[in-house]
């Protein structure tokens, strides 16, 4: 039956789990402790020997491999005073784990610590013989023997050490030892042991920095000599040895073989790793050179910079730019060739346009610096040949490149190959640059024929082109007075399907029969131009060439048959103002009838409407036009977003011409409330 639980709230007194581990612990019996026990006689020694090592015999054949086992046995043993026991231990330890390097430590400290010096020397013999490579069984042997004042000895180790040919720090400590005895020649007979073992810049700086503190001035200068014959080019720590042997002759004030030896450096450590040696070399010359001595100096130190960049970016163009520009500076074509050459060697991975613009620059300061500076005209055309064979090849081209090919071939008297050079590149990435130099060229020679031909081509690539139309028209007209194949050429244009500037073109026809006095012609093209278009501009330039143009031209030919018949010459004007006003008035009839949303262009042909009146004098009809002026306000309409929500209301100006009026029938309310607003200004004003 389970027991109920009457009360389940909680207790009064709270008990928290760290009290219940404290009150457990404060509980629990104390520590069980080993009682000491007292030897009092030989028997009880001899038992607690046997007990004891009883234990580690059962303990190190648990724990064969343990070494601690066996140092706290061999420790033991030494307690006791028995050494042979202590020594047979460790034996037999070493013949366990004869690897263990710590173990040799161990055991030959504890012979050093009892003072048998033959056996803790027969303990290193062994360890040095089969670990070797362990340099601190070298070191402790080496430190006991010096322990002991028996330096010859110790030589000795050191001499089996270095057959090994260990580290630096193992060569340096033998160089140490005998420079502590003062024995300056046989360190010295180390030191080329040293370097013949680790030939490294840092050991021969060291062996150099060692002759420098004997005075040795000679011998230092032959170790530096001989490393740097030694050292190859591959070699990071290059540089410091060249930086080293620089300084030192600097201290012996050889300021010549100072900078001989820094160029040296510099002309064989790659440029990536003399970062160091050439800002040393810089304060060298700014301590000791000329002029024109630091100039090559910064020249050596931005073209290192250069060389770096250009290695981790070799598509920056504008370091190469910078490069060259440096080393042209510095004038020696090889150099320059080959930097160009690495340069242009550095093609854009995309056939984009964007990409190439400051790639083909390149070639265009490579094209020109040989023929302007090297003035190697062979080269040249052969960079020619290289540049417009490359981009032939791709799906980007430049007609700069052709163009100056071509003016390099004119510049050589060899016209025939200028030609062809245009004629290839109209074939193959034809351009309007292209035609008009080209067009230019044969004009300049006269080649009349030449250029009528190109024309053509021009039109076969391009026939919506207004301005080659009205060029070819212009070389008929003035060029040639060929003034019906200038014609010609007009009617042609205006005939093609597109047109990509036809205002252009249709301007110069009609100014091309205007110069010609052809004023019927003219007519006929501007009403064949608003057959096209019905444009504000076509309307005004129609009235004014009948107001303006005509009537002078006219006038003067008045003149030259009678300057008396001021009464013909009055019919004559008002003729032409009439045609003037009969425009005007059909394009206000076309704005009214056809185009009734064009309000604004309807407006601005009424004023100039008025204007041309106005010019007109005393036959001007100007009251006639203002009638027909509009009145614009301001008016608001609702503005609304794609989705049809509106969003709020703009302001803007319309116009309301005087033959609206009947047709808003709210505009007498507009006009009273006008009235009112400007009478109601007015009082203001006065008062």
């Amino acid at each position: 039956m389970a027991r109920r639980v009457k009360n389940k709230a909680s207790a009064q007194i709270q008990i928290t789990a760290e009290q219940i581990l404290r009150e457990s612990r404060e509980r629990q019996d104390p520590d069980i402790r080993r009682p000491k026990q007292k030897i009092v006689d030989p028997d009880e020694l001899s038992e607690h020997r046997l007990r004891k090592r009883k234990e580690f015999e059962d303990l190190i054949r648990r724990a064969r491999r343990n070494p601690s086992a066996w140092v706290r046995y061999a420790l033991w043993e030494e307690s006791q005073g028995d050494f042979n026991r202590a020594r047979s231990v460790w034996e037999r330890a070493l013949d366990v784990d004869y690897r263990n390097h710590a173990l040799w430590l161990k055991y030959a400290e504890f012979e050093m610590r009892n003072r048998f010096v033959d056996h803790a020397r027969n303990v290193w013999d062994r360890a040095v013989s089969l670990l070797p490579r362990v340099d601190q069984l070298w070191w402790k042997y080496i430190h006991m023997e010096e322990i002991l004042r028996n330096v010859a000895a110790a030589r000795q180790v050191f001499e089996r050490w270095m057959q090994w040919q260990p580290d630096v720090q193992g060569w340096l400590s033998y160089i140490k030892f005998e420079l502590r005895y003062s024995e300056t020649d046989r360190a010295r007979a180390v030191y080329e042991r040293f370097v013949a073992c680790h030939p490294r810049p840092d050991a021969f700086i060291r062996y150099a920095e060692f002759e420098i503190k004997c005075g040795n001035v000679a011998r230092t200068r032959a170790i530096y000599e001989g490393a740097a014959d030694l050292l190859s080019e591959d070699d990071e720590e290059a540089e410091k040895l060249f930086v080293a042997f620089a300084e030192f002759e600097e201290r012996c004030k050889e300021v010549e073989r100072a900078r001989c030896i820094y160029k040296y450096g510099l002309d064989r450590i790659p440029t990536g790793r003399a970062e160091d040696l050439y800002s040393k070399f810089v304060s060298f010359e700014n301590r000791h050179g000329n002029h024109g001595e630091i100039e090559d100096a910064i020249v050596r130190k931005r073209r290192c910079q250069y060389v770096e960049e250009v290695r981790k970016n070799p598509l920056n163009y504008d370091l190469w730019f910078d490069y060259i520009r440096l080393e042209e500076s510095v004038g020696n074509k090889d150099v320059i060739r080959k930097l160009y050459e690495r340069a242009i060697g550095n093609v854009p991975p995309a056939e984009e346009k964007r990409y190439w613009r400051r790639y083909i620059y390149l070639w265009i300061n490579y094209l020109l610096y040989e023929e302007l500076d090297a003035q190697d005209m062979a080269r040249t055309k052969e960079i020619y040949r290289k540049c417009l064979k490359l981009i032939s090849c791709k799906k980007v081209s430049f007609a700069k490149i052709w163009l100056m090919a071509a003016q390099f071939e004119i510049r050589q008297m060899n016209l025939k190959a200028a030609r062809q050079i245009l004629g290839n590149a109209i074939g193959m990435a034809s351009k309007d640059k292209i035609f008009k130099k080209y067009i230019e060229i044969e004009l300049q020679l006269g080649n009349i024929d030449r250029c009528r031909i190109l024309y053509e081509k021009y039109f076969e690539w391009a026939p919506a082109n207004c301005y080659a139309w009205i060029k070819y028209a212009e070389l008929e007209k003035k060029s040639l007075f060929e003034t019906e194949r200038a014609r010609a050429v007009f009617e042609l244009a205006i005939a093609q399907p597109t047109l990509d500037m036809p205002e252009l073109l249709w301007k110069a026809y009609i100014d091309f029969e205007i110069s010609e006095r052809e004023y019927e012609r003219t007519r006929q093209l501007y009403e064949r131009l608003l057959d096209r278009t019905r444009h504000l501009k076509v309307w005004v330039s129609y009235a004014k060439f009948e107001a303006s143009f005509g009537l002078e031209v006219e006038e003067a030919d008045s003149k030259e048959k009678s300057e008396n018949n001021n009464d013909s010459s009055h019919g004559q004007q008002m003729e032409r103002i009439q045609r003037c006003r009969a425009i005007f008035e059909r394009a206000s009839d076309y704005f009214r009838a056809n185009a009734p949303e064009l309000k604004e262009e309807r407006a601005m042909l009424l004023e100039e409407w008025l204007n041309m009146e106005s010019s007109f004098g005393s036959l001007g009809r100007v009251d006639t036009v203002q009638k027909k002026l509009p009145r614009k306000i301001k008016r608001k309409r609702a503005i609304t977003t794609e989705d049809g929500i509106p969003v709020g209301f703009e302001e803007y100006y319309d116009y309301i011409f005087p033959d609206e009026v009947a047709m808003i029938p709210n505009l007498k309310i507009l006009e009273a409330a006008y009235k009112w607003k400007r009478q109601k200004l007015d009082n203001d004003g006065d008062r």
